[in-house]
């Protein structure tokens, strides 16, 4: 509807004319498509097929997964399922695919499948990805994804969200009604369109009216997280070298289920379904990896100051593991398993100093090295505007900002 009202200047009378049109609005069916569907991002996981990786992006259409195995063009998935690999889809709420986009092994293209008009077409395009800092905010109503999907957050993202302040909020137990959070991170777009995220640059969480703030820094070509004095939020060790997991055995005496007698039990066993990921909990050298009787497969790694961990039950052990390689702090070495004296699928982790065990729950864990004084003017200097967008969300009701 429209209306026109003419004004006749410099008299004391108006004339008003009123005209009503009825307007016809034109809906963008491509704008629509991606408003009522979620973009959802799926690392390509060793073993995957066709079929799991489409059904863990939520395309649930029997159609896509016949046109990608049979279609000329797309069949190129199934033969470039790399581990690690990311890939994103967007699909609506039935599980109907809008848009896939999977990148090939060249690293300069991709795979890009499209839903136009109920047709669905592939083709290969140049990668032409533009970098874009998105900044938006969330409160906590029950959980931390339940938060994340409201400000549409991608789930990569708080995923790096939880394990940035894990050491410091248990995000299944510690979370409060009222908890907020603030972050600002890359997202590649591709022709106008998300496709997927990089990393967080900076971050605030608020857990019980206490805040939490980190920070990204680069120097040398590395970079790490800080907090906003300087001091790395990266531990020299991790806590758990599972994820998410549950303490099914701590350290401590115990009657040994399969021998039938009680022993100091010198470690922590953590309960996961069979072949879950088993990381590295810090930077070490490989010391054994191999078989070792009552541990059954087991992983040693060796790291700074006399410290050593030890990973046993294991399904598998990664083909890269093996002694004298270097492992970074986060790597999957191995496959949660029961080999050895295991009565069922578990990890038994053990923390050991000058080779003698102790309690790794418990454990003063050494610290990584701050930020030197020198390096603090350029920190402070290049952190800054990345921390002032922290300030400005959480002064204020926004939630998306680009």
């Amino acid at each position: 509807m429209a209306a026109a009202i003419a004004v006749a200047p410099d008299t004391e009378q108006i004339s008003t004319t009123r005209v009503v049109e009825q307007l016809q609005l034109v809906a963008s069916k491509e704008q629509a498509s991606s408003d009522s569907g979620y973009l959802i991002e799926e690392r390509v996981q060793r073993g995957d097929t066709v079929s799991s990786l489409l059904a863990r992006l939520n395309i649930l259409d029997t159609e896509t997964s016949t046109f990608v195995l049979t279609n000329p063009e797309a069949r190129i998935i199934g033969e470039q399922l790399a581990p690690g690999k990311i890939v994103s889809a967007i699909a609506s709420a039935n599980g109907e695919l809008i848009k896939l986009h999977f990148p090939l092994n060249d690293r300069e293209s991709a795979l890009v499948i499209e839903n136009r008009d109920g047709k669905l077409t592939a083709k290969q395009v140049a990668e032409r990805f533009e970098k874009i800092i998105v900044s938006k905010a969330g409160e906590i109503s029950s959980s931390l994804f339940a938060a994340s999907d409201a400000a549409n957050i991608p789930d990569a993202i708080a995923i790096q969200l939880a394990e940035l302040f894990g050491s410091d909020i248990d995000f299944h137990r510690d979370l409060r009604i009222g908890d907020r959070f603030s972050i600002a991170y890359e997202m590649d777009y591709l022709r106008g369109q998300a496709t997927r995220s990089g990393k967080i640059l900076s971050a605030e969480f608020v857990n019980n009216g206490k805040p939490y703030r980190a920070v990204w820094f680069e120097q040398s070509g590395k970079g790490n997280y800080y907090t906003p004095e300087g001091k790395p939020l990266k531990k020299a060790f991790l806590r758990s070298p599972l994820e998410f997991s549950r303490i099914t055995s701590s350290f401590s005496m115990r009657f040994h289920p399969i021998l039938k007698e009680w022993r100091a039990h010198q470690g922590v066993d953590y309960g996961a379904p069979q072949g879950t990921k088993v990381r590295a909990t810090a930077d070490a050298i490989v010391d054994f990896a191999g078989f070792q009787k009552g541990y059954g497969n087991i992983v040693i790694l060796k790291h700074a100051r006399s410290h050593s961990t030890a990973y046993g039950h294991l399904q598998s052990i990664e083909h890269n593991v093996r002694k004298g390689v270097r492992i970074n702090q986060g790597e999957t070495i191995g496959r949660v398993g029961q080999t050895g004296w295991a009565t069922g699928p578990h990890l038994h982790y053990e923390f050991r100093v000058n080779d003698r065990p102790v309690n790794p729950l418990s454990a003063s864990l050494p610290v990584s090295t701050p930020l030197e004084s020198s390096q603090l003017g350029r920190f402070k200097a290049e952190t800054a505007p990345l921390l002032g967008q922290l300030d400005l969300l959480g002064q204020s009701k926004i939630a998306y900002v680009e």
